[in-house]
This record gives C-alpha cells, sequence and structure tokens, in this order.
C-alpha cells in the first residue's frame, strides 16, 4: 500500500512575492521554489553552507506548528528570536490523517532545547537521564531512540552533527524503522551515509535554486568517494605549496 504523506507538498503564496528583495525571500531557493512535491517518507534537502536549505526547512517546520528552535509540538520558548517571516508565505498541503506526533531537531540549538525537557520535566520519554548528562552525539542518538516513534512527522536539521560514522548508521537504521511505522521525514544534511537512504527524494540547493537530484550526482557524494578512492592524490592537490 502506498504511504500516505502528512505534508505532500510546498509553495510560496502570492504575498510572497511583495518581498522577493529581502531576506530569505531573496535566497534562489525560496525563489525557485514554485511547487515542491515532498516524499511520502524521506526528502533530503542538501547543499553548501548558506544555501538556505536550513531556512527553508526552518520555515516549514514552524508552519507545521513547531517552535522555531526545535522540539516537539508542545514546546513554546525563545532563547533568540531569530527565524524568519518565511513561514508565513508558505502554502503547505497536508495529508488527510494527520500525524499522531513530531519533532523539530536543530542541531544548533539543541542545548537550549535540553534545557527546556529539563524545564519542562518530561525526561522519562528521553530514555530518563537527563540530555545534558550525556555526550552530544549520545544526547542525539537517545532522542533519536527513545523519543521519536511511528505515525509521525519529523523534520531534522543536520542531525548528523555530533555523530560518529559508526552513530550515522545507526540512526540510518532506526529512521528505516520508524519509515516502516509510518512516519514522514524531511531532512536537510551534509552527511552522505544518510542520504544514501533508498528511494528517497533528494533535492539541492545551489546559487541555481532547488533541484532533484540523484544520490550519485550530490557533490557530497563526488567528493566523499574520490577522496576516499585516492586519499593521497586529493591531499597532495590540497595541501600544495
Amino acid at each position: 500500500m502506498r504511504a500516505r504523506p502528512f505534508l505532500s507538498d510546498v509553495s510560496l503564496k502570492p504575498s510572497a512575492q511583495a518581498f522577493m528583495n529581502a531576506f530569505p525571500f531573496s535566497l534562489p531557493v525560496v525563489r525557485s521554489l514554485g511547487t515542491l512535491p515532498l516524499h511520502p517518507r524521506v526528502s533530503f534537502f542538501v547543499g553548501e553552507n548558506g544555501s538556505g536549505k536550513s531556512t527553508l526547512l526552518e520555515a516549514i517546520a514552524v508552519a507545521m506548528g513547531f517552535n522555531a528552535e526545535g522540539g516537539g509540538r508542545n514546546f513554546n520558548f525563545a532563547t533568540r528570536a531569530s527565524h524568519s517571516a518565511l513561514h508565513e508565505h508558505l502554502r503547505l498541503v497536508r495529508g488527510i490523517i494527520p500525524p499522531r506526533d513530531g519533532y523539530f531537531l536543530r542541531a544548533e540549538s539543541f542545548y537550549n532545547v535540553s534545557t527546556e525537557i529539563e524545564n519542562l520535566g518530561v525526561g522519562k520519554y528521553y530514555g530518563g537521564k537527563s540530555l545534558h548528562e550525556q555526550s552530544h552525539g549520545e544526547a542525539f542518538l537517545t532522542l533519536f531512540m527513545e523519543r521519536f516513534g511511528g505515525k509521525s512527522f519529523f523534520v531534522l536539521d543536520e542531525p548528523e552533527a555530533a555523530l560518529s560514522p559508526q552513530r550515522q548508521l545507526a540512526m540510518l537504521s532506526r529512521l528505516h524503522d520508524l519509515v516502516r511505522e509510518g512516519s514522514q521525514f524531511l531532512v536537510a544534511t551534509h552527511s552522505p551515509i544518510l542520504m544514501a537512504y533508498p528511494n528517497a527524494i533528494i533535492y539541492e540547493c545551489s546559487a541555481h535554486g532547488i533541484c532533484q537530484v540523484a544520490y550519485e550526482d550530490t557533490e557530497h557524494y563526488r567528493v566523499m568517494h574520490d577522496f576516499i578512492a585516492n586519499p593521497q592524490r586529493m591531499l597532495k592537490v590540497l595541501l600544495e605549496d
């Protein structure tokens, strides 16, 4: 049976046209958005730093009802208001059945979310041990393993940031379990390991806008493949005087 997405596509409202000369509407990824179909299971957003992928994912997350700094749908705190108004100008096409749960994970504000978890006294849903008492990588994986569940909608911004390659493989396995349980993921990532997940959509954000690409055509895959295939040759080019 074909999976039913909780969010099937995203587009700009006509109201966005009045702001196209201002950030973040001036970003090529926003200007070229059109109607962006999302995979019912996993959609990846890749691109260089500053390409706008995290800005777009943040706007989608906020439009879906998540706190801009991250967390579950019951989180409502602000350490520093830094998100844009892009979410107000997005049109979301949602599924008939709403997700049972959801989470917005932002690597850059994870410390703030961990503090809010302690303030709310909901640590039992995160394995019962304070995330502040674990290493950064352990806390990330605990969140993924203990807090996330099936039939839910997840927006993940660079979830690999604190994870070793081995832990990224563990995350990939857990992601697959959650997909089989009916969850949908939107993921901004630089990890060639995560974006290798089969049958996902990969959107590349660049100075030319946003377009769908094959895994082997991503810069992340090509650079990593070339480096691993011949590290000495790559190092010679990089480190020559």
